[in-house]
Order: C-alpha cells, then structure tokens, then sequence
C-alpha cells in the first residue's frame, strides 16, 4: 500500500507483487480488482487480507491523512 501524490485513490486497495505478477485487491469487499495472481497466492492473500482487515482500512486511513501506514504481520 502506498500514496501517489496526485493520484486520488477512490476505492480503499492495496498491491501485490509476486514472483512477475502482480494484483490489485480491495479491502471492502477483499477482492481482486485488477491484475492476477495464481490461484494459491490469490486465496493466500485473501485469507491473509481478511485477517488483517480493520488494520489495511486503518492504514489506508494513515495514507489518505498523508502519514505513513503501520507494518502489518505477514501470513505465517
């Protein structure tokens, strides 16, 4: 997740890169809005977006106030 000056961004969201690929997912609803992945990453992110959701909205909230977002745990 990022901030692109000049950019407004409409719909919360975040990035995934993965080996050469890469994915737009939504926060609410999770889900992908563009790009693909490969169907297990896919469902990796999305159980790991689910978990850490009210913590993605936080963050996009931090992005769009101009601060920086907090680190959220990896899926293990």
């Amino acid at each position: 997740m990022y901030s692109e000056i000049d950019s407004p961004h409409h719909k919360p969201h975040f990035h995934v890169y993965y080996q050469g690929s890469q994915a737009v997912f939504s926060i609410d609803p999770i889900e992908a809005i563009e790009g693909s992945l490969a169907d297990r990453q896919r469902r990796l992110v999305e159980a790991w977006a689910e978990i850490h959701q009210l913590e993605l909205m936080a963050d996009w909230d931090l992005l769009q106030a101009g601060k920086a977002p907090r680190r959220i745990e990896p899926l293990h």
